[in-house]
């Protein structure tokens, strides 16, 4: 039993009940909406043959250790939540988003231009639009919806 419940660097609650609800088959997410996606969407596409490998918290490195003023920096990575091989042999990074950080944006910057040759999709979980989506395709649905309020309102 953890005493005290703090929450963690990435301001994740580490009491049993929360972990409770990130845990499927002793493994402790991050978040419910990552442990829904891999049960709900990773899991059967493994189990049908579709996904070869499904690799959690992949871990790549964006910028390499170095001194200065006599004293080490530390790299910078960016660890994403899924890295899935499918049967036909591409690979896709998939990192599971509910709000964007500023930070996430510089990251994805750099993970693009270090790793030109992978693909990293960031999913989101949207019950109005449908389900599970990119997050850019969520952004263009939801400006797509105020425009038409907008419109709408015009109209009257």
């Amino acid at each position: 039993m953890i005493k005290n419940a703090k929450k963690s660097k990435f301001n994740i609650k580490n009491d049993e009940k929360s972990q409770k609800k990130r845990t499927f088959n002793g493994i402790i997410f991050d978040s419910e909406m990552e442990r829904k996606y891999y049960t709900d969407v990773l899991l059967p596409l493994k189990e049908s043959g579709e996904v070869v490998s499904i690799e959690l918290q992949p871990k790549f490195i964006l910028q390499e250790s170095y001194i200065k003023y006599g004293r080490k920096i530390l790299p910078i990575y960016y660890v994403a939540d899924f890295q899935v091989v499918y049967k036909d042999g591409s690979e896709i990074t998939i990192d599971i988003k509910g709000l964007i950080p500023e930070v996430a944006k510089i990251k994805r910057k750099v993970f693009d231009k270090v790793y030109p040759g992978r693909t990293l999709k960031w999913i989101t979980l949207s019950i109005k639009y449908g389900g599970w989506m990119e997050c850019s395709e969520l952004q263009r649905l939801r400006r797509n919806d105020k425009r038409g309020r907008n419109n709408a309102k015009a109209d009257l």
